[in-house]
């Protein structure tokens, strides 16, 4: 049965099957893009790459309100336990299983440290959901390990960051779509702020001609079928 992968803006998706949800990075309030408020999903399980704020966003109140399990490097998750919230913390290449499937923390070269002054290892997310795998590489700059998560594990889907500044660029994101080899793949972290700015569309052209990947480019609230 497919999977629906919906964008929710800057770097949070939610994938469903109709009868699991699970949302990944919940930035909704404060995200001038986001396509709902954090009052309108559900989740079974919320999913975190890192601490910066773009990227936890409304977990503890969305955990709170419906009691989904959260997943987080362990030193997040050690903050996040004590708002009261169920949490799982792995560390880079632990695995947490769920009915529906799993999630191993694999690497992202990037920094983090939360508003509370907790440092944190961010991590990419290799997520097996009712076995479509989705690889969300997090906030990351190109490098070339990237070439490693889908080597054993062949990527459905994966969600490449191309905003610069903060992440990898278009450019960069194109020669990490490369490394990944993913059968699709989906934009994000872009346009949120005015600096990352970034053309999905010519991105998407450059990845179609170099690799053999294709691009899906989905405005905050559409969806894609996996």
């Amino acid at each position: 049965m497919p999977i629906e992968i919906r964008f929710l803006g800057h770097a949070c998706f939610e994938l469903a099957d109709g009868a699991e949800t699970v949302v990944i990075d919940p930035f909704l309030s404060g995200n001038p893009r986001a396509a709902i408020a954090a009052e309108d999903v559900s989740p079974g399980a919320i999913l975190l790459t890192h601490g910066h704020t773009d990227h936890v966003g409304d977990t503890v109140a969305i955990a709170k309100r419906t009691g989904a399990r959260t997943v987080a490097i362990t030193e997040l998750a050690g903050e996040l336990e004590q708002e009261g919230i169920e949490v799982m913390g792995p560390n880079l290449g632990g695995t947490v299983r769920f009915d529906w499937g799993w999630v191993k923390l694999v690497p992202a070269w990037h920094t983090s440290t939360t508003p509370k002054g907790t440092v944190n290892t961010p991590a990419g997310l290799l997520i097996n959901f009712k076995d479509t795998i989705v690889y969300h590489l997090g906030d990351t700059c190109l490098f070339s390990d990237l070439q490693l998560v889908g080597r054993r594990t062949p990527i459905d889907v994966a969600l490449i960051c191309i905003g610069g500044h903060f992440t990898m660029d278009q450019t960069d994101a194109v020669d990490a779509a490369g490394l990944v080899g993913a059968r699709i793949v989906i934009p994000c972290h872009y346009n949120t702020f005015p600096l990352i700015e970034a053309d999905a569309e010519a991105f998407k052209a450059a990845v179609e001609t170099s690799t053999g990947s294709q691009v899906v480019v989905l405005e905050p609230g559409q969806s894609h079928q996996a």
